[in-house]
């Protein structure tokens, strides 16, 4: 299959899909981080989507969609950054391929769909928690592979809960520390390959 893992500097997705065989191609604006330049397409991903591909997974940025950042939302929506998100999050529902789209839990569901399905790292060999949302077409739901207890919950001093895995990451620079809670669990990835790369 010629797989493109949209909005992806990690590789982690596509790198999956490439262990399994696939020509899978990840993209973003910026440099692989994954180890593999020479099948990154640093560049706008939407030239690309009038090629032929057997399957889109993408990733659009979420910082103006998440309900995580809602307290924001109403300078975002004054000055069209959250339009333009959602521009381009429903670019890729336009696609005449098999799709997914990856987000965690945001306005989407209401302005789009509902999500197909909402999965957790805890059903793919991790424990961590992180609600994820797959909006999906012409694929089937991603069925758990190893289901593991939900990791440990840190409590912080103002009272709020996170993850531990997340709670851990919180000595990185605050750019790297995003950068590295939006990547895809290897376990998610594997699932991903297998399932719907038959890999």
């Amino acid at each position: 299959m010629k797989v493109l893992v949209a909005c992806e500097e990690s590789q982690i997705v596509a790198a999956a899909f490439r262990a399994g065989g696939h020509d899978a191609w990840s993209c973003d604006l910026k440099p692989a981080g994954g180890g593999h330049p020479e099948w990154h397409r640093q560049c706008d991903v939407l030239p690309l989507l009038s090629e032929r591909w057997d399957l889109v997974i993408a990733h659009p940025p979420c910082t103006d969609l998440a309900v995580s950042g809602a307290r924001h939302f109403a300078a975002k929506r004054a000055d069209g950054r959250q339009q333009r998100s959602i521009d381009f999050f429903l670019v890729f529902t336009r696609l005449g391929c098999p799709w997914a789209i990856e987000n965690p839990v945001g306005i989407m569901s209401r302005l789009f769909r509902r999500p197909d399905q909402i999965i957790q790292p805890w059903q793919f060999g991790h424990r961590a928690t992180k609600a994820t949302c797959l909006w999906l077409h012409q694929l089937p739901q991603l069925r758990p592979t190893q289901v593991v207890g939900r990791g440990e919950v840190v409590t912080l001093g103002s009272g709020a809960r996170m993850g531990r895995w997340a709670y851990d990451l919180s000595c990185l620079p605050q750019r790297e520390r995003a950068a590295a809670r939006s990547r895809t669990f290897a376990g998610i990835a594997m699932a991903m390959a297998h399932q719907w790369g038959g890999s």
